[in-house]
């Protein structure tokens, strides 16, 4: 199943560099064959998905939230209501928000011969660090067309933007990919050699994400046409997020 162990290669994680560095936090106690600090790799798993998990402790006990990001090279954004307790914790300056977020792609279903054998095929990131409310109007305003752009690419050109009152509402928090891996498990169940000759099904069902037909609001005015990128995100062409 999905974990949030590392390996350790001897890479480094400065700007420009190939790889992302090692931290005490990131490095593996298990499955150290899955791990990966390669930039590319955690920019790809990142940049398939919109939906995150967001660890934090609040008042003494976790609390983790699902909710949209957007990437913009090594740095992640995260939006809110500005009456969100934890995006009202995320100053500017120090301290800021310690959090862990999380990425996760399921690819497969794992089936062996065992039940302890079971597992899924996934590709997975988690990123620690201190989130940091942006409060510069422009980086925000980029940070929020990031985050529609996540979801579907080229959506925010095609929208309104915030107006004041939208964005006095609104928080957003970054966090810098600096303690950052990413973990990937592929391939069929591990059975142990005994329970080859079980006759149980083994094997992988394969999983993927897949976007229907596009629905039109029902006040949608018949003669707007459905955008071409909603029509390449169903046929499974879509663009990359930035």
């Amino acid at each position: 199943m999905p974990d949030t162990d590392t390996d350790t290669p001897d890479r480094t994680g400065l700007p420009g560099a190939t790889a992302y560095e090692p931290t005490e936090r990131t490095v593996p106690t298990r499955a150290r064959e899955r791990a990966s600090y390669d930039r590319e790799t955690v920019h790809g798993i990142l940049d398939a998905a919109y939906l995150c998990h967001l660890g934090f402790v609040r008042d003494g006990a976790p609390v983790v939230l699902p909710t949209l990001f957007g990437r913009i090279g090594d740095r992640l954004y995260v939006h809110g209501s500005t009456g969100s307790r934890p995006l009202r914790t995320a100053g500017a300056t120090d301290p800021g928000l310690a959090v862990c977020l999380t990425v996760t792609h399921v690819d497969g279903l794992v089936l062996a011969r065992s039940a302890f054998h079971h597992s899924i095929n996934y590709r997975s990131v988690v990123v620690h660090g201190t989130a940091r409310a942006v409060t510069d109007p422009q980086e925000r305003r980029v940070a929020l067309d990031a985050i529609v752009d996540q979801v579907v690419a080229g959506r925010s050109a095609d929208s309104r933007p915030a107006d004041a009152k939208e964005l006095a509402a609104t928080a957003v928090i970054r966090l810098d990919l600096d303690e950052v891996s990413a973990k990937i498990r592929t391939g069929g169940p591990n059975d142990d050699p005994e329970d080859l000759a079980l006759p149980h099904w083994a094997g992988v069902v394969p999983v993927a994400r897949t976007y229907g037909a596009p629905l039109p609001s029902e006040d949608l005015d018949p003669a707007v046409p459905v955008p071409e990128y909603l029509t390449a995100l169903r046929d499974g062409a879509a663009p990359a997020a930035p």
